[in-house]
């Protein structure tokens, strides 16, 4: 028999040699003939190679490439999310950090879809302390205390609640910064046999002016892994049960919780946690794909304190042996990458590879970084502590440039994304995060960045670019330390032989790369971009108590 071992949450060890702890019995690889719409041949062995490392950290599915949809924006995710709920016939799952209070359309998309269909059951998870944070005022759980007052027997509210905040610090930490001890930051949004994947919450500013990234699955699969994801921590999570009035309500803790509370017994909720869920990321053999399912989906989850297969899978896809030619983008929003990322971008980079065509004996990998402008921030303009976020990442982006420029000179591009200026008319915000690798096609060798590659298109036909990235990743998950150890994410990432996926995949890059411009160390060095000396004393303090940005 062949061990299975998931990797653990351990504080003093690096990722780096926690991501070695995976031993998974390897799954053979599709020797299928290859259709006429699928990459060249030395492409698809290199991906051959990725996967195989992927199939040791994370369950398998395959699926055709013309299951997944692309969404550009948040009109058009605001749209199918309620054209799917209007819908739906069997069951609804929605995994998001909170519901804005006043999105009254959404709850009322859901209860009518709930009074057209008798059998249908409605399952809602939230983060509780984001839910609950203006109570007594009007909040995410109030909004949705009358949906589960009026069907009881068909709507389930659920919020998490971290084991992190207990005790003391629960009781003095203010509840404007309490969440930076951890949140429920999953989102997962099915209907029947569809899911989204994404990274937006459910309110008016995902809805309208916050760029972010949205997938569609089409799959009864996936649909069905991942509704396994959700009702697992919603039997890990408080249950919200409505009380008079109409939109009061009580977070119990039922006897039939498959954990014990998380503020009562943390350590006990850690434990029963890592082994409700070590079992749902645990690699799958299965059967060979068949040729027409070109295109593969990792499953990512993160729990904290116990479980994280995103970091080592992501560490996996930046250390492979890239061709020359090769170029990657990675994308946050709040600029604060895990350090294992930050130097594994770094080392992708860095690492020089032969060129067999050219005089220049080695080709690096070029890369591009995207990030939120400060006008772009979700926290620009706000009061207090969460004021000094975006100048925070102004000083690590620049952290971030200065050592790709010492390990990497000229390799990877630093670019912030604006579309006006948050708060005023016509702002918007950025909130996407995913990272996306382009394999070269038998032709091409000349290291195009995402963006250079537009705006440099080769003169040569004969050396034309590889259609788009085969490989991506989408969900929840910033990327960031907290993001590993202390919120709940939730994600996959999507590997492909399909040219039209991979064209689909390029349009997104070019999309949010669209509203974006270089930057360099001197930009982000002087006049208003200048971090003063409080940002970097709350940026102390903050990791002292035990939160992280």
């Amino acid at each position: 028999m062949f061990a299975r071992r998931i990797a653990t949450y351990a504080p003093k060890r690096s990722f780096l040699k926690q991501s070695q702890q995976w031993h998974i019995r390897q799954r053979q690889i599709s020797s299928a003939a290859t259709p006429a719409n699928v990459s060249p041949a030395s492409h698809i062995s290199v991906l051959g190679g990725i996967t195989t490392e992927l199939d040791r950290l994370a369950p398998r599915i395959d699926i055709r490439a013309d299951q997944i949809k692309i969404l550009a924006g948040p009109r058009e995710f605001y749209d199918t999310l309620k054209n799917k709920i209007k819908g739906a016939k069997r069951r609804i799952y929605l995994s998001t950090l909170y519901i804005g209070k006043s999105e009254h359309e959404l709850v009322a998309c859901i209860r009518q879809a709930l009074l057209d269909n008798g059998n249908l059951k409605v399952s809602i998870l939230t983060d509780a302390l984001r839910g609950t944070r203006e109570n007594p005022e009007p909040s995410c759980a109030s909004l949705l205390a009358p949906l589960a007052a009026d069907f009881p027997d068909r709507v389930e509210i659920r919020m998490y609640h971290t084991p992190n905040l207990t005790g003391l610090r629960k009781k003095y930490i203010p509840k404007r910064i309490n969440e930076g001890w951890g949140l429920q930051h999953m989102k997962l949004y099915g209907i029947d046999d569809e899911i989204i994947l994404s990274g937006a919450n459910l309110s008016n500013d995902y809805f309208t002016n916050r760029q972010d990234r949205y997938h569609v699955f089409a799959s009864k699969r996936v649909a069905d892994y991942f509704a396994r994801i959700h009702h697992t921590m919603c039997s890990a999570s408080f249950l919200l049960q409505p009380t008079d009035p109409f939109t009061s309500y009580d977070l119990t803790w039922p006897a039939n919780n498959a954990a014990p509370s998380p503020l009562s017994n943390p350590k006990g909720y850690i434990t029963a946690t890592s082994q409700l869920f070590a079992p749902l990321i645990a690699p799958m053999t299965s059967k060979s794909a068949s040729p027409i399912q070109n295109t593969t989906l990792y499953p990512l989850l993160t729990i904290p304190h116990t479980l994280n297969n995103e970091l080592p899978a992501l560490q996996s896809l930046l250390s492979t042996a890239l061709p020359p030619g090769s170029t990657y983008l990675f994308t946050a929003g709040y600029f604060n990458p895990h350090r294992a990322i930050t130097t594994s971008l770094l080392k992708c980079s860095a690492r020089s590879l032969p060129s067999p065509t050219s005089t220049n004996p080695t080709t690096t990998i070029s890369g591009t970084v995207l990030t939120a402008s400060p006008w772009a921030n979700g926290f620009y303009g706000s009061k207090g502590v969460s004021g000094l976020l975006p100048p925070a990442y102004t000083l690590l982006s620049r952290r971030f440039l200065q050592a790709a420029n010492k390990i990497a000179p000229g390799a990877i591009e630093l670019r912030e994304w604006r579309l006006g200026t948050v708060g005023r008319p016509e702002g918007w915000t950025y909130h996407a995060k995913g990272l996306w690798l382009t394999l070269p096609s038998l032709q091409t060798l000349s290291p195009l960045s995402p963006s250079s590659a537009a705006a440099n298109p080769p003169s040569n036909p004969a050396q034309s670019p590889s259609p788009g990235p085969s490989i991506t990743t989408i969900g929840s998950s910033n990327y960031t330390t907290r993001s590993y150890s202390l919120d709940t994410e939730v994600g996959a990432i999507i590997v492909t032989k399909d040219k039209d996926l991979q064209e689909r995949l390029r349009r997104e890059e070019e999309g949010l790369l669209r509203y974006s411009r270089r930057v360099t160390e001197e930009d982000l060095r002087g006049g208003e971009r200048r971090v003063g000396v409080g940002v970097r004393v709350a940026m102390w303090i903050v990791r002292v108590v035990g939160g992280s940005l």
